[in-house]
């Protein structure tokens, strides 16, 4: 066996592997030797392009080589490599930074924006914004169509956050003076300069705008999927119906506070027959009633989830629910009521293919509302009751008349164990139970047949005390054994 190392090599004849042990022991940092490599590059197209030169320019260009080195390395680049690199960055904070680095790189990650929160009405006016994010497909114009007064900039006051936008309002002031918007010509405008830039725009939020603007819009993207309105009413519904591809639809009507306008049924009918491709829809601070429902009902085919937040709807409108076929999911959120006036039981129908049905921060203190509530919705196989006022173990009997596999109940402190014991043993398909805090379940009150049955469950989650789910958080963080580790150190 012969060994082979570089003090027995003849300095004449050197072996290949020469080099490499070289590479090996040589304690240059890579970045040198990459900018060596680079720089050898730039010489040899520099001498395939020039002429021959004589012997002191050689001599010359070899001693100084730093007058010719880029200072940018990435110049050598193409932009659609330097693309792919930046868009493999998993952090949004490091995109963020790299477009300190240089011009070139500020305009190569605007390439890659998709998403843009108009904060500044001029920044879409001007032009600005196009230059800077050329390839926008989600654009939010409600901040930038805010404008406050000289009083809201100060530094007193409360600050009030809320979707639309954050104003600081003084002991004396009322949020309707304090803030107003942009004249609905303006707003139109804005939309009109959008669109003829953004033809691909997917999803738009925008307040305070007219059926003109929404036109202009309408025309341009046709690849238009999402739009939320906020204070909408039925004027500008006229417009909506152009969208004929839009599949999700926010209508924000009232909102307590801030703003405040119509949407009634003939709204809703003319946002039916247009829209017929509608895959979500959601209504709030909205009126109307049965008319409008049924509109949508039978005009939106394809429509699969519904939701209700804060609605203003007429008595007797819930019996149009069962003219949506393909409803899946039924929301309702912070709502003060249901249905104040149910029809009979035998003519509220159901929803033939609805399955989830989820009830937040809203006030059940209405029997026989809530009973109507579960006859349409007999078929559904998930409920989620969170943080309800008023549900007590009389309006969760009622519940017993759906087919339920997943129950999650959160945040109801007048709901009792004997009264959910009561409706858990009658759901022979129960599947999935979560309880999580509610004070008036306790765990002492959980009957042998109750036991048998969580036994059996294939998701389980059991907090109802607000101490027992502090105490299931803290004992899955190990947080009472590290103090005794740490204490045990310096035992004697």
């Amino acid at each position: 066996m012969s060994s082979c190392s570089i003090e027995n090599q003849n300095p004449n004849h050197p072996s290949p592997l020469h080099s490499t042990n070289l590479w090996l022991n040589n304690d240059l940092p890579l970045n040198h030797v990459i900018c060596t490599a680079l720089r050898r590059r730039s010489l040899l197209n520099n001498h395939q392009q020039t002429p021959p030169a004589t012997a002191a320019t050689k001599t010359l260009a070899y001693d100084s080589p730093k007058a010719i080195v880029p200072k940018d390395f990435t110049s050598l680049i193409s932009d659609e490599i330097l693309i792919r690199i930046l868009s493999k960055l998993p952090e949004k904070s490091q995109r963020n930074s790299n477009s300190l680095v240089s011009k070139r790189w500020l305009n190569l990650q605007g390439r890659l924006v998709r998403s843009v929160r108009v904060l500044d009405w001029d920044f879409l006016i001007s032009g600005r914004m196009f230059f800077r994010f050329p390839n926008v497909t989600h654009v939010d114009l409600v901040h930038g169509t805010l404008v406050c007064n000289s009083s809201s900039s100060s530094n007193y006051g409360m600050l009030v956050n809320h979707e639309i936008g954050s104003f600081r309002i003084g002991p004396d002031e009322y949020l309707q003076d304090d803030c107003v918007l942009l004249p609905v010509d303006e707003v139109d405008f804005g939309l009109k300069v959008l669109a003829s830039v953004y033809p691909n725009l997917i999803r738009l939020v925008v307040v305070n705008c007219s059926e003109i603007g929404l036109l202009s819009v309408a025309e341009e993207c046709l690849a238009m999927q999402e739009l939320v309105l906020h204070q909408c009413n039925d004027n500008v519904l006229v417009g909506i119906a152009a969208f004929l591809d839009l599949k999700i639809l926010k209508l924000v009507g009232v909102v307590d506070g801030f703003y405040k306008s119509l949407v009634s049924d003939r709204g809703l009918t003319i946002l039916a027959q247009g829209c017929k491709r509608l895959v979500k829809l959601e209504l709030q601070g909205c009126e109307g009633g049965y008319e409008g429902i049924k509109a949508v009902g039978e005009c939106c085919q394809m429509l699969e989830e519904l939701t209700f937040c804060d609605h203003r709807m007429d008595e007797g409108w819930l019996s149009a629910l069962s003219y949506c076929v393909s409803l899946r999911t039924l929301k309702f959120v912070s709502c003060k009521g249901i249905d104040r006036c149910c029809e009979l039981d035998e003519h509220l129908g159901f929803c033939p293919m609805l399955e989830r049905l989820h009830l937040e921060r809203c006030q059940l203190r209405d029997k026989q509302t809530v009973r109507a509530l579960f006859l349409v919705c007999q078929t559904v196989e998930e409920v989620v009751f969170k943080n309800c006022w008023g549900f007590n173990d009389a309006i969760f009997f009622d519940a017993s008349l759906c087919r339920v596999k997943l129950v999650s109940i959160e945040g109801c402190s007048r709901l009792t164990t004997q009264g959910l014991e009561a409706v858990v043993l009658s759901w022979k398909e129960l599947e999935s139970l979560k309880v999580i805090s509610c004070k008036n379940i306790k765990d002492d009150d959980v009957t042998p047949m109750l036991s048998v049955l969580f036994s059996d469950l294939k998701d389980f989650k059991w907090c109802p005390g607000n101490s027992s789910y502090l105490s299931t958080r803290l004992a899955s963080s190990n947080m009472g054994k590290r103090g005794a580790k740490f204490f045990n150190k310096f035992q004697i």
